[in-house]
């Protein structure tokens, strides 16, 4: 038994040292991945929410405040106030490899947010503007 497991102890321990190098790899090629950080149009936003509709790694993210947020939003959007003095932390505390969709009224919150997410390091990030421009398309939107 014991000259069983000397012959198999250097054939474990050269996976687990390759295995290693993989994951640094991995986690390199993810950090060196260009950011994809841009503006996009209501109807851009939409084919990418239809088509990502059983997919946990898009998240769309409404700026608004709580109150324009609770009259009208898009379906399955998270809240973040863009005028909270946390928002920079609660931008910061998501997972930067998701695929976001941010959106606010107009599109002034939400362009200063896409900004901040660049800074923030964010992989991928598209702002469609305002829930104006998208109500105005006739898209749907939750009461």
């Amino acid at each position: 038994m014991k000259k069983i497991s000397l012959i198999f102890l250097p054939l474990i321990l050269t996976l687990l040292f390759f295995n290693q190098g993989y994951a640094e790899n991995d986690e390199k090629e993810s950090k060196n991945q260009p950011q994809i950080i841009k503006d996009i149009t209501v109807e851009e936003a939409h084919t990418i929410i239809q088509n990502n509709e059983n997919n946990s790694n898009l998240v769309i993210i409404d700026v608004r405040t709580p109150e324009e947020y609770n009259q009208e939003h898009i379906d399955n959007a998270s809240n973040i106030d863009f005028y909270s003095d946390a928002f920079k932390e609660e931008l910061n505390k998501l997972d930067k490899t998701k695929t976001y969709v941010i959106h606010c009224r107009s599109g002034g919150r939400s362009s200063q947010t896409l900004d901040l997410m660049r800074e923030l390091g964010f992989r991928e990030v598209y702002n469609m503007g305002g829930i104006i421009q998208w109500k105005e398309k006739g898209l749907p939107t939750i009461k």
